[in-house]
């Protein structure tokens, strides 16, 4: 499948900022079911290009002089296979072990570990029981968007009862952490057909342990389902923070006006958020 992607992030300030510094992961990961054929990363500044920690294709983006706006368009068509049963190739630097140690964002609360008792065996984890863990916390957590913040954690969003992709992820990654089970935060964009939830999407990889396979398998909680050919992966990480697209901080400005316009289109359809 090919994925014609389109994101801008504009930011627009009531006073002008005299500096500001942007860490985008807004480039597709190098990896076995998805090759890009085109991509174009524009921004005004400096952008200095670097792979981080966990294998992520990012820049730095640095704005020294007075400005009152910024648009930041990252664009192009990435070529994506099924990966069978989910399995994506372990490529990183980082032993999976290394996905088992709990961040702010993902703690666990007394909550979310009767959670993953209840539905997760201690230490390893098959793909059905991985995939029955995702059935069991879009139940308890209502897709809701507005309702939680990119600061609310696991144990918030599950307390709350309701939240959106992210919340979905960071739920079940406290819960394999909670178990011993290595699982990591994935960013990137979904072709979502006639769905409703957006172009722009967060779901896991957790390490799965089945009959003659040992490795990443990659779910979406949101839809409790394997991954397949309509994701495209932009990062990888312990949690959204890790993983968020753009990060960044700056100097006066002001209040802050955000709007982000995300847009997918495959052979069958364009969806736009």
């Amino acid at each position: 499948m090919q994925l014609t992607i389109r994101h801008e992030t504009r930011y627009t300030y009531s006073s002008a900022l005299a500096y500001s510094i942007q860490l985008l992961r807004l480039t597709p990961r190098v990896e076995a079911q998805q090759h890009v054929l085109q991509w174009d990363l524009t921004a005004p500044g400096q952008l200095h290009a670097f792979t981080d920690a966990f294998g992520n294709r990012s820049h730095m983006l640095t704005l020294a002089t007075q400005h009152d706006k910024l648009s930041i368009v990252a664009s192009g068509t990435v070529e994506t296979s099924d990966p069978p049963g989910g399995r994506i190739l372990h490529d990183d630097a980082l032993p999976p072990l290394a996905y088992t140690v709990p961040t702010p964002l993902t703690s666990a609360t007394p909550a979310i570990r009767a959670l993953a008792a209840a539905t997760l065996p201690p230490g390893r984890a098959s793909t059905p029981e991985l995939l029955l863990l995702a059935s069991q916390i879009v139940a308890a957590v209502a897709y809701q968007s507005g309702t939680t913040e990119v600061s609310t954690s696991a144990g918030a969003a599950l307390e709350l009862g309701s939240g959106v992709c992210q919340d979905h992820a960071h739920v079940f990654l406290a819960c394999c952490q909670a178990q011993g089970i290595p699982a990591r935060y994935v960013s990137g964009y979904i072709d979502p057909g006639g769905g409703s939830h957006a172009a722009s999407h967060a779901w896991v990889d957790a390490w799965a342990t089945d009959p003659g396979y040992e490795g990443w398998v990659s779910l979406d909680v949101t839809h409790a389902r394997l991954m397949d050919a309509a994701y495209c992966r932009l990062a990888v990480g312990r949690d959204y923070e890790a993983a968020a697209p753009l990060r960044g901080v700056r100097r006066g400005g002001g209040t802050e006006t955000l709007s982000v316009l995300v847009r997918v289109q495959s052979g069958q359809q364009s969806n736009q958020q």
